[in-house]
């Protein structure tokens, strides 16, 4: 079950039914579509995506998902999944443009970060960052991410592959191959 993370000043709440205009609002707009590398989907296909979690993703357990809270308002998403790119997990990050340049993205992502020493057990984590988010590369690097390699899509985009040590409670990096506390999640989903 996807748990309720806390940070300085954000709050990780699994989805609830209630979340879900906040959500497509999020994955609505084309300046974060456009720095997550992704085309704006339409809405009632991204009211499908949103039922999915709900439905699927968390009864299955298959990764985790959660609305970002500050004081109460949402302001953006996050994921920690298994990725199809390599043998391992992706952390996703996504605030509404209101909420750039405050700090928010690191504190989410060094959240995520600590969710998979503490809960999943991970010896590291990787990002998928478009090649022009330099915005996002440059917190990625203060945050220790290093360069595995490009991956360049069909019509030439280049999305930058990082990788990062996922450190356990004691600060130290995680023994590689550690077991995670769960079964085995399927890989992809919905977002």
């Amino acid at each position: 079950m996807t748990p309720v993370l806390r940070t300085e000043r954000l709050d990780f709440i699994p989805y609830r039914p209630e979340h879900e205009d906040h959500f497509v609002a999020l994955l609505r707009n084309a300046e974060v579509c456009r720095w997550m590398g992704q085309d704006l989907v339409p809405e009632p296909r991204l009211r499908e995506v949103f039922g999915a979690i709900l439905t699927e993703v968390y009864p299955q357990h298959r990764f985790d998902v959660w609305g970002l809270w500050l004081a109460g308002d949402y302001v953006g998403h996050a994921e920690v999944k298994p990725t199809g790119n390599v043998d391992g997990h992706e952390l996703v990050t996504a605030l509404a443009p209101a909420y750039w340049g405050h700090g928010l993205g690191g504190e989410a992502v060094r959240g995520l970060l600590r969710h998979a020493a503490d809960n999943l057990g991970l010896s590291e984590a990787y990002g998928m960052v478009g090649a022009e988010n330099t915005a996002s590369l440059a917190l990625c690097r203060r945050l220790g991410f290093r360069h595995v390699r490009d991956v360049v899509a069909d019509d030439g985009s280049v999305t930058k592959m990082l990788i990062i040590p996922v450190e356990d409670p004691s600060g130290t990096a995680a023994t590689p191959g550690s077991p995670a506390p769960r079964d085995a999640r399927s890989t992809g989903g919905p977002v």
